[in-house]
């Protein structure tokens, strides 16, 4: 099968990203406009199957990364194009701004506020960090393995469901103390539309080392197979 040009595969991380954080802001955003219409495993669902529908839809295309985090951890890691990080950053944080500005104008209330991660209340910033950098280390170690080792026997087809499996279980249990972002576009494009830059810090530094600590460790365990 011929490869993608880069401009499909951007096109896809562009559309990818733009598909998988509408459907989680949209059930953020029913959680604010219809009060417990929506459960906190609700959003939290949004935001895994999301995931993992974008992923059967464009992994194909483009590898269905929708994560600056899991672009660079996959390049750590010698499974990416280390030159093909910042294109695919740039078509990811362009896809979510769009979801986040659609999500706006789509949604009856005022909910930029909502959609912007925040440690949880009481929980110092240094623990949130920590909390998503573990949580990315765990969730780049999954994709790693369920997209990339030729030696998994669920690779390629459990993809989409393991990934997004993933998102769900994390969102359902680490969001409360982290903000639940694992994702440094899901927190920095609804920062940017709403203003509030204070905690942008937590969801770069924590997610970006959790990522190159998982793509050092693949190469550690997998050896001559990296």
């Amino acid at each position: 099968m011929e490869t993608p040009s880069m401009s499909n595969r951007l096109l896809a991380e562009v559309v990818g990203t733009f598909g998988f954080f509408f459907i989680g802001f949209s059930g953020i955003a029913s959680s604010v406009n219809f009060p417990g219409s929506i459960p906190r495993a609700g959003v939290a669902a949004g935001f895994g199957l999301g995931l993992g529908l974008m992923i059967a839809a464009f992994g194909q295309i483009s590898g269905g990364h929708f994560n600056p985090a899991v672009t660079f951890g996959l390049a750590v890691g010698r499974k990416f194009p280390m030159a093909a990080v910042l294109p695919y950053w740039v078509a990811q944080l362009i896809g979510g701004f769009i979801a986040v500005i659609v999500a706006n104008i789509l949604y009856t209330s005022d909910i930029k506020d909502s959609l912007v991660a925040a440690p949880g209340k009481g929980v110092e910033d240094w623990r949130a960090m920590l909390v998503e950098l573990v949580a990315v280390f765990l969730f780049v170690s999954v994709i790693i393995t369920v997209a990339t080792d030729d030696s998994a026997p669920w690779k390629g087809v459990l993809a989409p469901v393991a990934i997004g499996g993933f998102i769900f279980v994390a969102a359902l249990t680490m969001s409360a103390t982290s903000g639940g972002a694992f994702n440094p576009a899901v927190a920095i494009d609804p920062m940017i539309y709403a203003g509030e830059l204070g905690n942008v810090w937590i969801y770069i530094v924590g997610p970006l080392i959790g990522a190159a600590l998982a793509g050092a460790l693949s190469i550690a365990m997998r050896g001559d197979k990296a």
